[in-house]
């Protein structure tokens, strides 16, 4: 039997790392609360709290994101305007704040978000990773009609679509800590 790259664990783990001339806690001030995260992401639009709020386990928000057509467009993405929920997982003030994507029913997935701060002499490293320990439901129903060539494709587009986001989101928050 023929393993699939779907059976990888995990089948993401990317991120990138900034300097940033800000105290920890301004850092984390701004990351934390999701609603900020519209102006630095290359997808989340806006969105709302359904439950919480910002900076508390447990907390609920519903992103509004917008996907272009030529994000790895030869794959059956969602494209468009679509909608997630999150759930704030840890709330580290001044040190990590991460939350997790829900499925289409509701259920937390193994797909997490982080942002880290390590103070330093001169503001703080900020660094955000991305992890996906299974193939959530999501990568399957865009993978199904894929045989294992092309979803190794998919795979390795989409880790270079995450990673360049990854890069870009530090490069904008930057900007915004440090006119903030």
């Amino acid at each position: 039997m023929t393993t699939s790259i779907l059976d990888s664990r995990p089948l993401f783990e990317l991120g990138a790392e900034i300097h940033i001339a800000a105290s920890a806690d301004k850092i984390y001030s701004i990351v934390s609360d999701m609603k900020r995260h519209s102006e630095w992401s290359s997808e989340l639009q806006g969105g709302k709290w359904l439950s919480g709020e910002p900076g508390q386990v447990g907390s609920i928000f519903e992103g509004e994101n917008f996907r272009s057509d030529d994000i790895v467009s030869w794959a059956p993405l969602i494209r468009g305007i679509w909608h997630t929920k999150s759930e704030v997982v840890e709330t580290t003030p001044g040190r990590a704040f991460r939350w997790k994507i829900h499925s289409k029913t509701g259920e937390p997935q193994e797909l997490t978000w982080s942002f880290l701060i390590e103070p330093t002499e001169d503001g703080a490293t900020l660094s955000q990773t991305f992890r996906m320990g299974y193939a959530s439901p999501g990568i399957h129903e865009i993978t199904k009609d894929m045989d294992e060539a092309e979803k190794q494709k998919f795979i390795a587009d989409w880790t270079e679509k995450m990673t360049w986001d990854v890069t870009e989101t530090l490069g904008k928050i930057k900007v915004v800590v440090e006119k903030d």
